[in-house]
């Protein structure tokens, strides 16, 4: 089973940390958030993968090395010019050749990978999505009416969304879609697809899950090391 992870990100958000790391090699607990990814994949039954690089490539392919260390084939593909959330996998389409894994760089999860690979390989469709359920705080009360009467006040709610979870299930006929070396978002292929009526489906996840998008969220990852990742 082969996986891509994206890790050429610059990650601006969480400066000043990252003027001297790249995120993806960021301290969580015991470990950088790429090798707890790259042991998740490897877990979940990847035998091979790519790392889509740009910012600061050599502290990564050092760091990293060749995968003997966690027991799978790891491989770099470094971008010349920043080329996005899918643009970088146009890179790697001649060694895609069988359905595949695509991962952000920026993320810890828990998701079972063997169930959520099993699960696109059995849809009718190129493209799996995992989405995940998140709580977001609402500032406001909410009131419920009935005609003009209130009936209730609800004060600051949580709004519940169902969000990309940034972990997708390929099949190698996607990668036709994505246009060489041009900067081309995952969203910009997803409306794409269904403008064009090409099926994709989405597997709902209930494991751990946390973007790594913030300084805040950098500290909640540190927290959540001790609960869901420390072996």
């Amino acid at each position: 089973m082969k996986a891509v992870i994206l890790a050429g990100g610059l990650g601006e958000r969480l400066r000043p940390f990252t003027q001297a790391i790249p995120k993806p090699l960021l301290p969580v607990g015991e470990q950088s958030l790429l090798e707890i990814q790259i042991s998740r994949l490897v877990k979940g039954g990847v035998d091979e993968i790519y790392l889509a690089t740009n910012y600061k490539t050599d502290y990564i392919e050092h760091f990293i090395g060749d995968g003997t260390q966690f027991g799978v084939k790891i491989f770099y593909s470094c971008e010349t010019k920043a080329l996005g959330t899918c643009g970088p996998l146009s890179l790697l389409r001649p060694k895609l050749t069988d359905p595949f894994i695509v991962m952000n760089g920026d993320i810890l999860t828990t998701i079972d990978i063997a169930r959520f690979y099993a699960f696109g390989d059995e849809q009718d469709s190129e493209f799996t999505i995992a989405t995940k359920n998140i709580a977001t705080p609402f500032n406001f009360g909410r009131v419920d009416t009935e005609g003009n009467r209130i009936v209730a006040v609800v004060e600051k709610p949580d709004v519940y969304l169902q969000v990309v979870a940034g972990i997708y299930f390929m099949r190698p006929s996607v990668l036709n879609l994505v246009p060489d070396d041009q900067y081309y978002g995952i969203d910009q292929l997803i409306n794409k697809m269904l403008a064009d009526g090409r099926a994709i489906t989405r597997y709902l996840m209930d494991e751990y899950w946390l973007d790594i998008g913030r300084i805040e969220d950098y500290q909640t990852a540190d927290e959540a090391y001790e609960t869901h990742f420390k072996e």
